[in-house]
This record gives C-alpha cells, structure tokens and sequence, in this order.
C-alpha cells in the first residue's frame, strides 16, 4: 500500500473543539500507510495582496507545509452557515499570489462535526466551493456530516459508537485510495 503525508486543517482555533476532537479520531482510524501533520494557521495574520511581494515568515511557513503534503483533510466546525473565517484566511495564504496556489492538483477531503443534525453539511459545501476555485480535486463520496452528541469521541480520539466508529474508518480508507487515483493521474509538472 503505498503511503502519502496528509495535512490536515481544523477549522476551530478552540482548543477543545468538538472537531479537533473528530480530527484525532480520524488520524487514528486511518489506514497506517498515511502519515498526518496538522498544519496551524493561528498565527497567520490577515491576508492582503500587500504581502504578495514579501509574505511574512509565519505565512511562508505555513504554505511551505501546504506544499510539503501530498493531500490535505479539512475537518471543520459550521460558523454562521459557513466555514470559519480563520479557516477561509489560511485558504487565501496559500492560494496567493496568483500562479503560486499551494492545492492546485492536491487532492483533499472535507469532514466536520456539530451538534446539530445537518452536522456542517452548509459549512462543507461552502469550503467544497471554495477548494474547487482553488483546484483541489475533492473526494466527493462518501460525504460526512458527523452529528457530534456528548461522548462520542474522546479527548484523546477513540469514538465510543461503534457504527461511526466503522464508518470514520470507512471514510478515511476512500480518502487513502481516492489520494492514490488522483496523484497517480496528477500531470507531472504540478
């Protein structure tokens, strides 16, 4: 099985977030062929072209990661019916400037959690949109909107039911072979 570096977003900046929770789960369940980083974007100040010239170190740093990875996860709360705003801030560093977007042809994957019943399904199509103007072939099945109830992941990642507990292991078994079709269609030059 061949083996690829992941980074993964969480889209919360909360340090006890429901999604970073989800986050750990995920890494756990995954196929060991894949090796996960989290990529931080809490530091990065708010971007403007006025920084295309000279990206601060903070924000080179953190696109060096993007580009460091072969695929990227985003695991992410629903903010006002949308993606976090700190989260859509890291997605426009690594984007610019133009001709120099860090996901072009990165495959990705989006996942999140909430407590409600839709489970970020808004918030995932919002990034979905974004990613797809940004490049990033998406895995597009099987979705997941993870409704969050009290206990159902651990802090330190284990899920406590087992039908989502197969199901997490499910989706991220389709991201390792959906990371395997599109970098072994990807053109040589990307």
């Amino acid at each position: 099985m061949t083996s690829y570096k992941v980074g993964y977003f969480v889209g919360s900046l909360a340090t006890k977030s429901i999604n970073r929770k989800l986050a750990r789960a995920l890494t756990k369940l995954a196929p060991p062929s894949l090796a996960f980083m989290e990529i931080s974007f809490k530091d990065l100040p708010l971007y403007s072209y006025d920084y295309d010239a000279d990206y601060p170190p903070v924000a080179r740093a953190f696109k060096d990661a993007v580009g460091a990875v072969d695929a990227l996860l985003f695991v992410t709360p629903e903010y006002n019916r949308s993606i976090p705003g700190g989260l859509k801030n890291a997605i426009d560093w690594a984007s610019r400037p133009y001709g120099t977007n860090a996901f072009t042809h990165k495959p990705s994957a989006v996942i999140g959690t909430s407590p409600g019943a839709i489970g970020t399904a808004v918030a995932q199509q919002s990034l979905r949109s974004v990613l797809s103007f940004c490049n990033s072939p998406q895995m597009n099945a099987p979705e997941a909107y993870i409704q969050f109830t009290p206990g159902l992941v651990t802090d330190e990642g284990e899920v406590t039911v087992g039908s989502t507990e197969e199901f997490l292991r499910n989706y991220m078994a389709e991201f390792h072979a959906f990371i395997g079709r599109v970098l072994s269609g990807r053109p040589k030059n990307s």
